[in-house]
């Protein structure tokens, strides 16, 4: 299996490689997919979806690149600022709820 079905990581470092291979990518998958969903055509940014999962912004982050890439979620061209950072962020939305 190759990304996006499975995790990836950047660059060499060993301890980045190590973590992609603990991750349950298709599981975190389902579920950030799942929560994506759920919000229908509002749509979640990351941040969103790792407070609805309770699981690390770092954990959800990724998988909705990989979920982008497999064409299952669309960037809404809608823009929320995170709580923690006071960035503007990608509010995504399932591609049954694309406009």
């Amino acid at each position: 299996m190759m990304y996006p079905d499975m995790a990836g990581s950047k660059g060499a470092a060993e301890t980045s490689a190590d973590a992609a291979q603990v991750i349950d990518c298709a599981r975190m998958q389902r579920l950030v997919l799942g929560a994506i969903r759920l919000a229908k055509g509002a749509g979640r940014t990351a941040e969103e979806v790792a407070s609805v999962l309770n699981v690390p912004r770092v954990t959800a982050q990724p998988r909705t690149s990989e979920l982008k890439a497999k064409g299952l979620i669309f960037d809404s061209g809608i823009r929320r600022t995170n709580r923690s950072s006071g960035k503007r962020a990608v509010v995504w939305v399932a591609r049954e709820f694309r406009q």
